[in-house]
């Protein structure tokens, strides 16, 4: 028996990725946080649909890092949709591939390493957008729009240079700074707010 697609919620409906297109080092802070120089191009990766899951996981074998960030769903050629999302990251692994110059699926395409909000109609994108993560109840992760080096639009039109973009398909435009490890039982709540508003929020517990 095949395994099936994974969906993401949109509205009321069920909507399946067929990819997700993932932004690095979109915010300064969070470059230099991780001591990475500030890239003169934009970097983009991807992760595969089989990498959507419920489920927050901690590490069993080595640390998962949490990225919180905000998402966009792609529609008929235009970011129509705005979610949460946790990109996962074995961050170890990704220094070790990094240092060799090797690619980073292993450390940021698993399964498991891509969860999802709600996803909400937009029908701009408005600067005013931001996404904010609190673990425990703590707020660790705060970050903008306006903060972004390469804003949404921008990253639509770059990704089109190389890659068509199907109905459904999401893309992650970077974290903040305040990434860290996830530990087991801790609860996550991750929100989107607009002008200080959340108008969409999802929330975890470790496994």
């Amino acid at each position: 028996m095949e395994n099936q697609m994974n969906k993401v919620n949109f509205e009321n409906r069920e909507i399946t990725p067929s990819k997700i297109v993932c932004v690095g080092r979109n915010y300064v802070e969070h470059i230099r946080e991780l001591g990475n120089e500030i890239p003169r191009n934009m970097v983009l990766f991807m992760k595969p649909n089989s990498a959507i899951s419920d489920v927050l996981f901690s590490g069993k074998d080595e640390p998962i890092h949490f990225e919180g960030e905000i998402c966009f769903l792609n529609e008929k050629g235009r970011f129509s949709a705005v979610g949460f999302g946790l990109d996962m990251t074995k961050r170890e692994l990704q220094n070790k591939l990094k240092s060799k110059g090797l690619p980073w699926e292993r450390a940021k395409a698993f399964d498991g390493s891509a969860l999802f909000s709600k996803f909400v109609e937009i029908s701009e994108i408005s600067q005013d957008l931001s996404v904010e993560l609190e673990i425990d109840g703590e707020i660790v992760q705060h970050g903008s729009i306006r903060q972004m080096i390469y804003k949404p639009d921008q990253v639509l039109v770059e990704i089109r240079t190389f890659i068509t973009l199907n109905d459904g398909d999401i893309v992650m435009t970077g974290t903040p700074e305040g990434v860290g490890m996830v530990n087991k039982g801790s609860v996550f709540v991750g929100r989107i707010l607009e002008n200080g508003k959340v108008i969409t929020s999802a929330e975890w517990k470790a496994e």
